[in-house]
């Protein structure tokens, strides 16, 4: 039997705390090892109870979570840790996210995606809540003359995060452009071109365009 992905959770609302547990608890892969209602010594106590996720909330008592992630920052990271936070504020999400989360999640949307955050920051992927990403990218290409403004829903051949991606190509951004815009790594958006690329048998990037402006994601 593979061993089971190891989950601390940090929250000083009890209520949604056994919410979670009990929704994580549904899932085999998951073993909730350890819990937190503030966030001083969580940095110690996921590391000796061997935790490989952290699902932290943003406004703990006497050490909030901000303060919580920059010291993992400065120690090391025991752990990838998951964001999950009643605020949709952009500045907040890029300085944890600049700090060295992998992962936001409103907790609006956290029963429906926090199964999904999971196993996607555990398999190295940066992960936001489809109302995180929306947000983000509506703020990256606003105003962009070139934009049609869909609403991207993913198709057969590409998903919604690689729709996005195919834009913003499209719109002339490097990825350097396209990671500091996104929240994301470098590697994670050369890893979506290359997908991207290969699912749809292109040759190079005039050819993500041809495709952007096909399918009337971006004017010609």
């Amino acid at each position: 039997m593979l061993n089971k992905i190891r989950i601390h959770l940090a929250d000083d609302h009890q209520i949604l705390m056994d919410g979670i547990r009990t929704l994580l608890h549904t899932n085999p892969a998951f073993e909730v090892v350890g819990f937190s209602i503030n966030g001083t010594n969580l940095y110690d106590e996921v590391l000796n109870n061997k935790s490989d996720i952290l699902i932290l909330d943003i406004n703990m008592p006497e050490k909030d979570g901000i303060e919580v992630i920059k010291e993992f920052a400065q120690k090391g990271f025991p752990c990838k840790i998951i964001i999950l936070s009643s605020h949709d504020d952009l500045r907040i999400i890029k300085e944890v996210m600049k700090l060295g989360s992998s992962g936001y999640l409103t907790k609006k949307c956290a029963g429906e995606n926090i199964i999904e955050a999971i196993l996607a920051v555990t398999n190295g992927e940066e992960y936001f809540c489809k109302a995180v990403r929306e947000k983000i990218f509506s703020t990256v290409a606003k105003d962009n003359p070139k934009l049609i403004k869909p609403e991207l829903k993913g198709n057969l051949i590409l998903t919604e995060r690689e729709l996005e991606i195919i834009i913003l190509i499209s719109l002339e951004l490097s990825g350097k452009e396209i990671s500091d815009q996104l929240f994301i790594s470098v590697n994670t958006v050369e890893t979506h071109r290359k997908n991207i690329m290969k699912k749809l048998d292109a040759k190079n990037s005039i050819s993500l365009v041809k495709y952007a402006i096909k399918h009337k994601l971006i004017k010609s």
